[in-house]
């Protein structure tokens, strides 16, 4: 009679060591359930898996939201936000953390406690357009983000306007601040990188700065989509958060994860009678003969271009200790 064989544990050790080696990175998000699967921890999950990682949720509060405009948000409480968080990290080696929009100064007061004990994950921190809020829960959200994330964040990511308003608020030139003026007001409150995007350019296109306060490290201009697109923000931050935590230079991350964005918005759909939401699974989806025509014409011609968001010598992702 056959039977079937009964593997040594040796032959289990090398199986499990290999699979270990081969699983996707864990990325941990602290962020808000969209119903309307636009932005928020939809838009997480999806691009982190689209780029091959795993992603961690962690849910800190939900939208009443659909495709055109935020109506509320309620967010979970401080604790409950903590033992989910906690439960996972206790047992999953995380990667990277990516803190999206989390609800309140408690939920920030948390994350910030939490992540002050994981010194060595860098944190990716994504500020979106709040001006969907009350005056005053935006100014207190504001405020307790300034003090307790941004001294533990390791790259800070939001579009040109929204990180002007936030950071620079005393502004008095003539002319609109750069992305080095932003960076220098981040510094301050000891943010190292910052990735400012869609600053406008003449005939329709639109600038993305990856930016210290001493220097530019690289930028990616695109042209603009003809289109109003909710869940851009979003993507684009958990994009780079993953690209981080497989390991990527910061600059080649950057370039990677703003590309991706970009076939994401070009790709992107209108489920609703609102905005347009990027397809951020397009790779997926089937191409004709023409496109993959057009697709190795674009690649033979593109191939001798040199990105322009380079390597960072010497690149490392500086460790937080907490301020607070």
């Amino acid at each position: 009679m056959a039977t079937n064989p009964i593997s040594s544990p040796s032959t289990r050790s090398t199986r499990e060591e290999q699979a270990a080696e081969t699983a996707p990175i864990c990325v941990l998000i602290f962020n808000s359930s969209d119903p309307c699967g636009a932005g928020g921890l939809s838009a997480d999950i999806s691009t982190i898996s689209s780029v091959g990682g795993h992603a961690l949720p962690v849910t800190c509060g939900a939208y009443a939201r659909d495709t055109a405009r935020i109506y509320e948000h309620f967010a979970l409480d401080d604790e409950a936000v903590t033992e989910q968080a906690r439960a996972v990290l206790e047992d999953i080696p995380v990667a990277a953390i990516k803190v999206g929009f989390i609800g309140g100064p408690a939920n920030l007061a948390a994350v910030a406690e939490i992540s002050s004990d994981y010194p060595n994950i860098p944190i990716i921190s994504y500020m979106p357009d709040l001006s969907w809020w009350d005056d005053d829960k935006q100014d207190q959200y504001l405020d307790a983000f300034k003090e307790l994330v941004l001294p533990q964040t390791s790259v800070l990511v939001g579009n040109h306007n929204t990180l002007w308003r936030w950071l620079l608020p005393d502004w008095e030139h003539s002319r609109s601040p750069t992305a080095r003026d932003i960076a220098m007001a981040a510094e301050a409150l000891e943010v190292p990188y910052v990735l400012v995007t869609g600053i406008p350019l003449p005939d329709q296109f639109v600038d993305n700065v990856l930016t210290t306060a001493q220097a530019v490290l690289g930028n990616s201009k695109y042209e603009m989509f003809d289109a109003t697109f909710t869940g851009a923000g979003d993507t684009l931050s958990a994009a780079l958060t993953a690209l981080l935590a497989t390991g990527n230079d910061l600059g080649v991350a950057t370039l990677e994860a703003l590309e991706y964005l970009d076939h994401s918005l070009d790709a992107g759909f209108r489920p609703g009678m609102g905005h347009y939401v990027p397809d951020r699974l397009f790779w997926a989806q089937p191409e004709d003969e023409a496109d993959d025509e057009d697709a190795d014409e674009a690649q033979a011609s593109s191939s001798d271009d040199e990105p322009q968001t380079k390597s960072i010598e010497g690149f490392v992702i500086p460790s937080h200790d907490t301020k607070h």
